[in-house]
């Protein structure tokens, strides 16, 4: 039987996280702020991370225009704990990943590039 379109998703941020071992979780939100696939930890509020993920997706979109930057791609968030990284996928959804303190972001936004050209067709 062939997988849905969300199990695809999820399979594919799996496989994101194989190849980029410090993205400790990660999930495919739409603008709208609702979750369409996540691999998500433990005790991750999966309606938190959507809503917070939208409203940043949002506020970059906004900023990087008025600020004549051009279109959005990218949004990082660094904390003492580990960073945030927004991705957009196409005008309809944005990947998100958490990642470890340490973690060597250049290998994260590499796989994160390429998760996103790959998760467009699904998301569309």
């Amino acid at each position: 039987m062939a997988k849905s379109r969300a199990d695809q998703m999820v399979d594919r941020l799996r496989n994101m996280q194989a190849a980029a071992p410090d993205i400790e979780a990660s999930a495919i939100v739409s603008v709208d702020g609702l979750i369409m696939a996540s691999a998500l930890q433990q005790g991750v509020e999966e309606d938190r991370v959507s809503a917070m993920s939208a409203a940043m997706l949002s506020l970059g979109e906004r900023i990087s225009g008025e600020l004549g930057r051009g279109n959005l791609e990218q949004v990082y968030i660094k904390g003492d704990a580990g960073s945030i990284v927004l991705t957009s996928i196409g005008q309809e959804a944005v990947l998100t990943a958490l990642a470890r303190q340490e973690a060597k972001l250049g290998l994260i936004f590499l796989e994160m590039r390429r998760a996103a050209e790959d998760l467009v067709k699904l998301v569309g």
